[in-house]
C-alpha cells in the first residue's frame, strides 16, 4: 500500500487528452467521458485529503504462455481464470475503509475499474510501483501481476514518496506484442491490443490483426509475462485467484459449443460474463480458424449460420482458413 494526495497526478489529464485525440481508445468511449473527473482525482471527491492505494497480487502458479503452444485450447488471460476480482477486491476495501474509520474517523469512498479513476498513475505516486512501458504497473517487490484498488478518505494522511521508473534499457514487454500495440515505449493503442480486441471491441475484428490472435480467446497476458521484474513476484494468496481446472486451457470444441444458457451458466462470477456469449464465441471462432486443425473444421461450420453476424463471419472466416490449409 501507499499513499498520495489526490491531486498528486497533474500529468495525467494532458496525457488522457493526447489518448483520446489519436482516437487511441477505439470503441471504448466511456473513456471519453467525465474526464474532468478521470484527469483529476481531486475534482471526483472534492472533500478527499488523501487517496490510499493498494496491490493485491494475482501471480499466476503457471507459465501463462504454455498455452500458446495449444492450438485446439483457448487461452484466457490469468486475472480472468477464476471469480471476478472487482468483487474479491472491493471486499477487502471496504473493510480497510471500515477499520480506518473506526481508528481515525474520516470518510471513505473504495473504487475498483468501477469509477473514472486512474488508479496506476495515483499507485506510481503513492509509491507502490512504476508504469511500465507496457503503461501496466509493475514494482520492484511484486513485479506485474496485481489488481489495485483505492480508498480515497478525508483523513489528511501522510503522502510517500512517488516511485521511480526503472524499466532501464529493456524492451521485453514491446518486442513480444504480436499485434504491436505500443507505438512507443509507455504508450498503448488500444486499437490493436489483443486485450481489447477480444473483450471491449464489438463486432468483427479487422482481418488484418486476426492471424495475430493466435489461439487468445480473452484477453492477452504477453508482456506481463515477459517482464524481469517479475523474479520478484509473490505468490497470490487468494484461492479464488487460482486458475479454475476448466479455464487454465479449456478445448475450443466446446467453447464453440456454447449457447448462450450454457455460457452464463459456465462464466457465472466471472469476468467474462460481462462480454456475452456471442462476443466469446467470435473470439473462439478465430482461435479454431489460427489453429491449423482439421479435426476443428465441423465445431466451425455450425456456427457459419449463428444469429450474431459477428459469430457467423468469425466462422465462415475460420472454416476457409482451415479448408485452405487441408
Amino acid at each position: 500500500m501507499g499513499v498520495c494526495h489526490p491531486d498528486a497526478v497533474p500529468q495525467a489529464r494532458a496525457r488522457l487528452d493526447a489518448f483520446l485525440a489519436e482516437g487511441r481508445h477505439g470503441q471504448m468511449n466511456w473513456m471519453a467521458e467525465r474526464t474532468h473527473w478521470r484527469g483529476d482525482p481531486a475534482a471526483l471527491w472534492p472533500e478527499a485529503r488523501a487517496v490510499v492505494m493498494l496491490a493485491e497480487c494475482y501471480t499466476p502458479a503457471h507459465d501463462p504462455l504454455a498455452v500458446l503452444a495449444r492450438p485446439e485450447r483457448g487461452a484466457i488471460s490469468v486475472y480472468a481464470q477464476n471469480r471476478d476480482y472487482h468483487d474479491l477486491v472491493k471486499v477487502r476495501l471496504k473493510r480497510l475503509g471500515r477499520w480506518l474509520i473506526a481508528e481515525a474517523g474520516g470518510a471513505i469512498k473504495v473504487f475498483v475499474d468501477t469509477a473514472p479513476v486512474m488508479e496506476k498513475p495515483l499507485a506510481e505516486a503513492a509509491g507502490l510501483g512504476w508504469q511500465g512501458k507496457h503503461t501496466n504497473l509493475l514494482g520492484e517487490d511484486f513485479g506485474n501481476w496485481v489488481f489495485l484498488g483505492a480508498l480515497f478518505t478525508t483523513l489528511a494522511l501522510a503522502p510517500d514518496a512517488p516511485a521511480q521508473e526503472r524499466c532501464g534499457s529493456c524492451t521485453r514487454c514491446l518486442d513480444i506484442c504480436p499485434t504491436r500495440a505500443f507505438p512507443a515505449p509507455f504508450q498503448l493503442d488500444a486499437r490493436r491490443c489483443i486485450s481489447y480486441l477480444t473483450i471491449e471491441h464489438r463486432g468483427p475484428v479487422d482481418e488484418a490483426l486476426r492471424t495475430a490472435l493466435g489461439n487468445r480467446i480473452y484477453g492477452c497476458d504477453d508482456c506481463l509475462a515477459v517482464c524481469p521484474w517479475n523474479k520478484f513476484a509473490q505468490a497470490a494468496t487468494e484461492a479464488r485467484y487460482a486458475a479454475r481446472d476448466d479455464l487454465a486451457a479449456p478445448l475450443l470444441a466446446d467453447l464453440a459449443a456454447l449457447d448462450d444458457a450454457a455460457f452464463r451458466a459456465k462464466f457465472s462470477g466471472s469476468p467474462i460474463k460481462r462480454i456475452g456469449r456471442d462476443r466469446f464465441v467470435r473470439n473462439v471462432c478465430y482461435a479454431i480458424g489460427n489453429s491449423g486443425r482439421a479435426d476443428l473444421l465441423p465445431a466451425a461450420e455450425r456456427l457459419t449460420g449463428d444469429p450474431d453476424p459477428a459469430v457467423a463471419d468469425a466462422a465462415r472466416w475460420a472454416v476457409a482458413r482451415l479448408r485452405g490449409a487441408r
